[in-house]
């Protein structure tokens, strides 16, 4: 039979102190990722359902389908599309499906779900939205999806977009 003190391998008394201070993050949680031409890009956490790495065999091809969807999946019984956002955003590099799992970010509203597949998942950061700077250079093509841009690195002049999920769901592109 073991007792408490088993479980300790040196002094009892190197326990967890009662309190410990915790960092309080300062922003909002965004998941960065990167389209086949590198761009960076991030959503807000709060339209993500759910993120995956979906083997490629699993996403079925839809016939007369806009080209801009890689075809179909199954989650848990419910059937999503799954869309290049690279394609759709005027992105000329294709994505790569020569691999055997593709992420897919899948994002929500209400009861209209879409999965996004991007050609490499990034990090979950906390980032100040009033920090969130107007778009200085951008096409017309995703201006409506872009809510605005964060400069990374002042030497660099490296940036993050930020995408607006809400436009991206609503599009219009989507019928063609």
């Amino acid at each position: 039979m073991l007792n408490d003190t088993d479980f300790f391998t040196g002094d009892a008394q190197n326990t967890a102190p009662d309190t410990q201070e915790l960092e309080t993050p300062v922003g909002e949680l965004y998941l960065r990722f990167y389209l086949p031409s590198q761009d960076e890009f991030a959503l807000s956490s709060v339209g993500i359902r759910e993120v995956m790495q979906q083997p490629v065999d699993r996403i079925t091809p839809i016939p007369n389908a806009s080209p801009l969807l890689l075809g179909t999946i199954n989650l848990r019984g419910q059937v999503i599309w799954v869309a290049d956002l690279g394609q759709f955003l005027g992105d000329s590099s294709p994505l790569n499906t020569d691999q055997a799992e593709i992420p897919v970010i899948v994002i929500e509203e209400q009861e209209t779900i879409l999965g996004l597949a991007v050609q490499r998942l990034g990090d979950m950061k906390w980032l100040d939205p009033d920090k969130l700077g107007s778009v200085v250079s951008i096409p017309d093509q995703i201006a409506p999806y872009v809510r605005g841009e964060w400069i990374l690195g002042q030497e660099s002049k490296k940036t993050l977009r930020l995408l607006d999920h809400l436009g991206i769901l609503r599009s219009s592109r989507w019928a063609a």
